[in-house]
């Protein structure tokens, strides 16, 4: 009976055994699942693939497209993704079935062809190739991130896309199984080797019946003392006679019984499996790692009579699972911040080095047409007016030169609306000053654009701004600063306009306001036969607000300064050589008008406070000259 009890137990224990390792083995599930594009999916100039979709089946994910031809996919924000492909047709990959086999699309009708997407501004990651990519997409940042994947914007996009994935290949039963089965194992085979031997019988004769006789009284004694002394004795020793003689008279002696050996004790008295747990825990640890453990290291403790349970938190593995599991369509990210910036740093620095790299180009040739690109606004009005002037007049002064670096600080905006307004304050070794450039994108498909280059007032200190990202504010916003930023330019107009302004003593500048003043009362002493007008005026459509850490913020606008002089009695008037490059002539008796180009950029005060607003940056440049 006891051979077949042990013979079940190995049997249940290689079954066990063999279900565990199997799990790992035979049946363990790939490292991989990959789901793909279903064939005769409609192209479209461009295919989006959305955010949610690389997450549905755990992180890392490897996107694979193929192609006849070229192959663009970049990387971006999800509403910038959405927002450059606008009305464009498009088809969109938007989740995944159950079995992660096939990506759900949908598809939008729209414009046929779209601008070729390479070189966005937006895109944070881009890769080209030519008949097949590969691409493991991490986003750079929190939020919801898509890919845009399109040929060249005119051909159809490529449509041949999988999604590679990691697989859940966790197995929380096979270790336990393992266990359990090497356990059950190593019991029915320790049954089986050592079996217990048997007691032999007590040896004692008979009593004579009748009255117990001393002789056998004697015996009785001798054989105990023996058995005291440490003597071989051949049953069980009996009570002394003396107690014996208690027992009623005539009643016989009890007769010993014969007991069998204690089956978990062999002659010496100890336990079979006493000083075997060494070798119990060696066999485990060799079924399972493959590893022998000295005895000597092993555990002392014996293994608990209850070999057919293990603790499936001691038994786990110890591989860490995907992310994610789970199927179906993609949602969008719900970790995104609310307020991210509109360029991450990597994006902000491409950017700027583009835009002086572009800048130093038009200015090695003098030639605006070469400035179109990374440059408009006032940025482009002066330096087009500058390089008319110097292509006639040598010696007049270059505009000062853009620099991406040394970067001092930056101002990015957060709002994720069109236009958006960067802000970069740089000292390149050119630079006497540090200079604050204003970056504008117009649209989603425009770059980043110069709109100015204006130094930093010598005096003034630019203000802290929060590095997450900076708030924007409208124009007549009239709760959130000292004023609203149309007031507040309207007031710097006034005060550059008059000298005794009601501004006056509102708006903080020792050097700006008062070199304009200078200017003012030298051209009227060099023409004293004219009557002079003087006015600052706002350009429309070209303020731009960015907040500072202190609740106010920056007003970044263009503002034309223009100088109307009237002859008195047609007295001669004369205008210099670079206006004569406009006008056509250094005299007129008529009159003349002068226009320059006036950037600035006005610190405004938060609401509550006293403290004047400060004219930061400010320039000035001739863009324009005419006769009456």
């Amino acid at each position: 009976m006891r051979s077949k009890t042990a013979i079940a137990l190995a049997i249940l224990g290689l079954l066990l055994l063999g279900l565990g390792i199997g799990q790992r083995t035979l049946w363990l599930p790939p490292d991989t699942v990959t789901a793909s594009v279903a064939q005769g999916a409609k192209s479209a100039p461009v295919t989006v693939v959305d955010s949610g979709v690389r997450t549905l089946h755990g992180t890392p994910v490897t996107l694979h497209v193929k192609s006849a031809g070229p192959i663009v996919l970049v990387a971006g924000r999800s509403d910038d993704v959405d927002a450059w492909v606008g009305k464009a047709a498009h088809l969109s990959v938007t989740g995944v079935d159950s079995d992660y086999k096939t990506l759900t699309t949908t598809s939008t009708e729209g414009e046929a062809t779209v601008p070729n997407p390479t070189g966005s501004d937006l895109w944070t990651q881009q890769e080209t190739a030519s008949g097949e990519l590969r691409y493991q997409w991490t986003p750079p940042a929190d939020g919801n991130w898509s890919l845009l994947i399109a040929s060249d914007g005119t051909a159809a996009a490529p449509t041949d896309i999988s999604l590679t994935a990691p697989n859940d290949t966790d197995t929380p039963w096979a270790v336990p199984l393992m266990v359990i089965g090497a356990l059950i194992l190593v019991a029915g085979v320790l049954m089986l080797l050592f079996r217990p031997k048997r007691g032999r019988r007590s040896q004692v004769g008979t009593p004579a019946t009748g009255t117990r006789s001393g002789k056998t009284a004697s015996r009785s004694v001798s054989r105990s003392t023996d058995a005291r002394a440490g003597g071989p004795v051949d049953g069980p020793a009996v009570a002394p006679a003396e107690k014996s003689a208690d027992k009623p008279a005539g009643q016989p002696d009890e007769k010993p019984v014969d007991r069998p050996a204690d089956k978990s004790k062999g002659e010496s008295g100890k336990s079979l499996f006493a000083g075997r747990a060494p070798l119990t825990a060696a066999v485990v640890a060799l079924l399972l790692t493959g590893t022998v453990v000295p005895a000597a290291s092993a555990a002392t403790t014996p293994p608990s009579s209850d070999t057919g349970s293990a603790s499936p938190s001691a038994a786990t593995s110890g591989s860490p699972s995907p992310s994610s599991s789970g199927t179906g369509t993609a949602m969008a990210d719900a970790s995104a911040p609310a307020e991210v910036p509109v360029l991450l740093d990597g994006q902000f620095s491409r950017i700027l080095d583009a835009v002086a790299n572009t800048v130093a180009g038009g200015d090695a040739a003098k030639d605006a047409g070469k400035l179109q690109d990374r440059v408009s606004g006032s940025a482009l009005e002066l330096r087009g007016a500058n390089y008319r002037i110097r292509s006639q007049v040598a010696d007049y002064p270059a505009v000062t030169p853009v620099a991406s670096s040394k970067l001092l600080t930056k101002v990015v905006s957060t709002s994720r609306s069109w236009p958006r307004t960067v802000m970069a304050v740089t000292q390149g070794g050119d630079n006497p000053v540090p200079q604050l450039l204003t970056l504008v994108q117009n649209t989603p498909r425009d770059p980043y654009r110069l709109d100015q280059a204006t130094p930093l007032l010598p005096g003034q200190t630019f203000p802290g701004v929060d590095k997450k990202g900076a708030g924007t504010l409208a124009m007549d916003d009239k709760t959130a600063l000292q004023m609203s930023p149309d007031a507040a330019l309207a007031a710097l107009s006034d005060r550059l306009t008059k000298s005794d302004s009601q501004w006056k003593d509102k708006i903080t500048d020792p050097v700006y306001i008062p070199d304009v003043d200078s200017y003012k009362a030298d051209i009227a002493a060099k023409g004293p036969d004219a009557t002079y007008a003087f006015s600052h005026t706002p350009v429309p459509g070209t303020g731009r607000v960015l907040r500072t850490a202190d609740g106010g913020a920056l007003v970044i606008a263009d503002v034309h300064f223009n100088v109307d002089a009237t002859s008195q009695a047609e007295a001669k008037l004369t205008v210099g050589a670079d206006a004569a490059v406009f006008a056509g002539s250094t005299e007129t008796t008529k009159g003349f008008v002068l226009n320059f180009g006036e950037p600035v950029v006005l610190y405004v005060p938060p609401a509550g406070s006293t403290g004047n607003m400060i004219l930061l940056s400010a320039t000035r440049g001739l863009i324009g000259a005419s006769f009456k």
